[in-house]
């Protein structure tokens, strides 16, 4: 029972998430929270959510795949938004203005679960669509014949 208390707990917290409910997060996640992807705590990474909804205020989040095993719950996401405000990500040192460009990328997510808290958590994501959707990365001459339907 278990297992399936964890991903009823996973599915709570990106409904939560996509309401953009951040007074309601702490619900879901434990004081010594830590973030794997971005090497951050739960304050840190509560600030990263609001960051990326002023710059995509329409990201969604759609769980295609649940799985649990142990103390983990592994998600399948369809995910995207409209990029509308501007977007500072945390490996660059500058912020990129909106494009107003629709980005809709795949991510699986990886979060640990004690006591009925997320207390870790990894992301798998293609982050060099991600950019070429926002038109931050162009394909080469060659890459554009390697690539041609990508390259659109």
């Amino acid at each position: 029972m278990l297992l399936e208390e964890n991903k009823a707990i996973v599915r709570r917290f990106i409904e939560t998430y996509n309401k953009h409910d951040y007074d309601s997060l702490d619900e879901f996640m434990s004081p010594d929270y830590f973030d794997h992807s971005h090497q951050c705590d739960r304050e840190v990474a509560k600030q990263l959510f609001i960051m990326g909804f002023k710059a995509f205020p329409d990201w969604h989040e759609k769980i295609e795949d649940i799985i649990a095993e142990g103390d983990k719950v592994w998600v399948r996401l369809s995910r995207g938004g409209t990029h509308t405000g501007e977007w500072n990500p945390v490996w660059a040192e500058i912020a990129f203005p909106p494009t107003g460009k629709k980005i809709t990328t795949m991510a699986v997510d990886i979060y640990r679960i004690v006591n009925g808290k997320l207390v870790e958590y990894w992301n798998v994501s293609d982050g060099t669509d991600f950019q070429k959707q926002l038109g931050l990365i162009e394909y080469t001459e060659k890459g554009k014949k390697l690539f041609p339907e990508d390259a659109k």
